[in-house]
């Protein structure tokens, strides 16, 4: 889907549920990267999920369906991206899994598998955006998600973007590559675990002194800000895609205009 006339390559943006249903801001952010990284970038409207919570509940037929429906939408972009590492890797990792025995969708799911990339990895490793250093950053410490670590290795490239913009700074934490204990059904099935979980996740978070955390997935974020918005904590949450574009003029995750 790449213009003729143009150098460009045409992304297909796949924003996510949680991104469209909680935090449109980061969709927005992405767009912003992404253009600056020099790509044309379209959202498709028809977009739905990206079937992991019937894929993780075993419930192969419903997700397949989804599957379906994701192939046939962002067939002809020349990338598909997300700003999500456990949506990016539903699609880039597990699809082909999940399609292999459909003899229609099977190779399909594969293509599209090949051209699916996380956000940061995608503009860091692929475009090659790695400064930004006309941006005005602010000092922060990062939670690595499970997902964006394990299925796409995306470690560096958040910190090394906040740092080349003016003022930024990461402050490491101790756990910043251990789970926060959302992990999606998981913290509606065993909550108390989770919830331990990330009440061990906001301890290490406060140690820091950094009033802003950052995460590549909505899923954590959500979880972490709703309990340091319980724990009283006036450090705030916001996806990394908005620091980066700078559109943290908006409340943080979790927080009304009023918070």
């Amino acid at each position: 889907m790449t213009d003729k006339n143009s150098s460009k390559p045409h992304v297909g943006l796949f924003v996510t549920c949680l991104v469209d249903s909680f935090r449109p801001n980061v969709g927005f952010s992405s767009i912003d990267l992404l253009e600056k990284a020099g790509c044309t970038v379209s959202v498709p409207t028809d977009q739905v999920c990206c079937g992991q919570p019937a894929f993780n509940s075993g419930n192969p037929k419903e997700a397949k369906a989804i599957a379906r429906q994701v192939i046939d939408l962002f067939k002809d972009f020349d990338y598909v991206v997300v700003p999500s590492g456990s949506c990016g890797g539903m699609l880039n990792h597990h699809l082909p899994t999940l399609m292999k025995d459909d003899q229609e969708y099977a190779q399909k799911a594969k293509d599209l598998a090949a051209k699916t990339y996380e956000l940061l990895f995608f503009l860091y490793r692929v475009r090659g955006l790695k400064s930004l250093e006309d941006g005005q950053a602010m000092t922060i410490t990062y939670h690595d998600s499970c997902s964006s670590l394990r299925e796409h290795g995306v470690r560096i490239e958040p910190r090394e973007l906040v740092q080349s913009m003016k003022n930024g700074t990461v402050i490491e934490h101790e756990t910043r590559d251990v789970c926060c204990g959302f992990g999606g059904a998981f913290c509606v099935k065993y909550s108390d675990i989770s919830t331990t979980m990330v009440e061990k996740k906001c301890n290490s978070l406060a140690q820091t002194g950094a009033s802003v955390v950052a995460a590549g997935d909505m899923g954590c974020l959500l979880n972490i800000a709703g309990r340091l918005k319980k724990n009283g904590s006036k450090m705030r949450a916001y996806h990394i895609a908005e620091i980066l574009a700078e559109r943290t003029d908006v409340p943080a995750i979790g927080e009304g205009k009023n918070d």
